[in-house]
C-alpha cells in the first residue's frame, strides 16, 4: 500500500489529499500539521476552510484512507511520498523584504525530513516555491542523508478556491517535474501512478525541476496581467464615455483571446497573484533581468491603481469628504464563493475610507467579524506568517462595524460600496435598501454585479467600474 502524507493543512494540503483520498482507495493519505486547533478542525463536523464540494468527501473518507494529525514525525517516517505544502508568505524584513518569498517553513520541513527518515522518500513541493528552492532542499537532504535516498519533485498547485475540488477532479492539467536521471524518473513514475488513477494520461505533464516551478509562478503572473490589462482599460472607458463589458466582450471573442479573465473590477486579491508576481520579479532581479523585472511590477501597479481609484470616486462623489457618514461594504472576501480575505481589495478601500474618517458597516456571507478586524488591523503580508506572529487579537477598529444582514449594513447608510461579486447581492431588495438611506443615496459598484440604469430609476447615483459615469460624477476629478 502506497503511504502518503502531507505537511501542511491548508487551503492546498486539505483538499488537495482528501481528493486524491478519494480517488485512489488503496492508499492512504494522512495530513499532518503543528496546530492541533487546525488538526481538530479537520476532524470535526466544522472544517477549517470553505469549499464548495469538499465537506463531502472528507466526511466519506475521514477514517478510512484519510487522516489528520499533529503525529508529524511518526507519519513523515511512515510515508513513501511525502507532499509539502506549507506557507511560503513574502518576507517581511531582511533581504528581499517585501518581495522575496520567505522560505523559513520549508527549511524547517525539509530539516525534519531529513531527521527522521529511514527508508527512501520522493519530496514534492506543492506550495507555490521560487525557481530553484528544489536545489536548495536537495541539498539539506542529502547533506543530511544518512545513506537514504531522497527524489525531489515539483508539483505545483493550479487550484481556484471557490472550485478547488471542480479543479481537482478534472485538472486541465497536472505538472510533474523531476531530475531528468533514471532515479528522478522512476521518481516522476510513482507521483504519475497516483494521479492516473483519475486523470487522463495526456493532461499528466512531466518536465524538469526548473520548468515546473517556473511555469507556476508565470501562470499566475499572466492570469494577474489579464485582470490589470482590462482594469487599465476600465480607466480610460470611465475617462471616454465607453462601457468596459462592451470592449470585454468584443476583445474575449477573438479566439486567441478568449473571454476569461476579462471583468473589470476593484482589483484582483486572493493569496497568490500578488505574492507570486513579487516573488518573480524578485528573481528576475536576482538573475540580472531588471527590465523584465519592471514589466512584471506594472501588473501590481496596476491593481493599487485601480483600488485608490476606487476610493477616490468614493470620496470625490460625495462632495469630497466621507467624514463620519456611514458607508456599507457588501462582500469583503477576495472573491466570491469563498470565505478567503487574504490581499482581498477590500482590505485597501475599507483603510483609505477609514483613513478619511468614514464610518464603515461591513456585510459577507462568509466572513467573520474576527478576521475582518484581523485584517483591517494587519500590516502588509502579515496575514500570511503564523498567527502567533500576528498582532494580538487587535483593538477592534472603532470605525468599523460587521453584521450579518446586508438591509442591517445598509441602513442610514450615506453610501454602498459592493466589493465582492456574491450572487445574493444580484437578488437585494435596493428599492427597500434606498428607502433606509441618507439622500442623495450612492452605490460603488466594485465588481460590477447591479444593473447602474435599474438603480438610477429607483434614485440611486451609480458609479460602475469601466462604465459611462452618471450626470453627477461627470464633473468630480477621477483622482483627488
Amino acid at each position: 500500500m502506497v503511504k502518503i502524507c502531507c505537511i501542511g493543512a491548508g487551503y492546498v494540503g486539505g483538499p488537495t489529499m482528501a481528493v486524491i483520498a478519494l480517488k485512489c482507495p488503496s492508499v492512504e493519505v494522512v495530513v499532518v500539521d503543528i496546530s492541533a486547533v487546525r488538526i481538530a478542525a479537520w476532524n470535526s463536523e466544522q472544517l477549517p476552510i470553505y469549499e464548495p464540494g469538499l465537506d463531502e468527501i472528507v466526511k466519506q473518507c475521514r477514517g478510512k484512507n484519510l487522516f489528520f494529525s499533529t503525529d508529524v514525525e511518526k507519519y513523515v517516517r511512515e510515508a513513501d511520498i511525502i507532499f509539502v505544502s506549507v506557507n511560503t508568505p513574502t518576507k517581511t524584513r531582511g533581504l528581499g523584504a517585501g518581495k522575496a518569498a520567505d522560505l523559513t517553513y520549508w527549511e524547517s520541513a525539509a530539516r525534519m525530513i531529513a531527521d527522521v527518515s529511514q527508508s527512501d522518500k520522493i519530496v514534492v513541493e506543492k506550495s507555490t516555491v521560487p525557481v530553484k528552492t528544489a536545489e536548495a532542499i536537495e541539498k539539506i537532504l542529502t547533506h543530511n542523508s544518512k545513506g537514504i535516498n531522497y527524489q525531489i519533485l515539483s508539483n505545483p498547485e493550479f487550484l481556484a478556491e471557490g472550485t478547488a475540488i471542480q479543479d481537482l477532479f478534472s485538472p486541465d492539467r497536472v505538472l510533474i517535474g523531476g531530475r531528468e536521471t533514471p532515479e528522478g524518473q522512476k521518481a516522476i513514475q510513482a507521483l504519475k501512478n497516483v494521479y492516473a488513477h483519475w486523470v487522463p494520461e495526456e493532461r499528466i505533464l512531466t518536465t524538469n525541476l526548473w520548468s515546473a516551478e517556473l511555469s507556476k509562478l508565470a501562470a499566475n503572473a499572466f492570469l494577474a496581467q489579464r485582470i490589470s490589462s482590462v482594469n487599465a482599460i476600465s480607466a480610460l472607458c470611465e475617462a471616454t464615455g465607453a462601457n468596459v463589458a462592451e470592449v470585454a466582450y468584443a476583445v474575449g471573442k477573438d479566439s486567441r483571446i478568449g473571454p476569461k479573465f476579462l471583468n473589470a473590477s476593484v482589483g484582483f486579491g486572493g493569496s497568490c497573484f500578488q505574492k507570486d508576481i513579487l516573488n518573480l520579479v524578485y528573481i528576475c532581479e536576482c538573475n540580472g533581468l531588471p527590465e523584465v523585472a519592471n514589466y512584471w511590477k506594472q501588473v501590481i501597479k496596476i491593481n493599487d491603481y485601480q483600488k485608490s481609484r476606487f476610493v477616490n470616486r468614493v470620496v470625490s462623489s460625495m462632495f469630497n469628504t466621507v467624514s463620519g457618514k456611514k458607508i456599507a461594504v457588501l462582500g469583503f472576501a477576495f472573491k466570491k464563493d469563498t470565505g478567503d480575505t487574504r490581499e482581498t481589495p477590500a482590505i485597501d478601500v475599507c483603510k483609505g475610507l477609514i483613513g478619511d474618517k468614514a464610518k464603515i458597516s461591513i456585510y459577507d456571507p462568509q466572513v467573520t467579524e474576527d478576521q475582518i478586524q484581523r485584517d483591517l488591523a494587519m500590516n502588509k503580508f502579515d496575514w500570511d506568517h503564523p498567527i502567533h506572529l500576528q498582532p494580538m487579537s487587535p483593538t477592534a477598529v472603532k470605525e468599523v462595524s460587521v453584521t450579518w444582514d446586508a438591509y442591517e449594513a445598509t441602513k442610514g447608510a450615506h453610501g454602498i460600496c459592493i466589493l465582492t461579486e456574491w450572487d445574493e447581492f444580484k437578488k437585494l431588495d435596493y428599492a427597500k435598501i434606498y428607502n433606509n438611506m441618507q439622500k442623495p443615496a450612492f452605490i460603488f459598484d466594485g465588481r460590477n454585479v447591479v444593473d447602474p440604469e435599474k438603480l438610477r430609476e429607483i434614485g440611486f447615483i451609480v458609479y460602475s467600474i469601466g462604465k459611462p459615469l452618471d450626470p453627477w460624477l461627470k464633473d468630480m476629478p477621477a483622482v483627488a
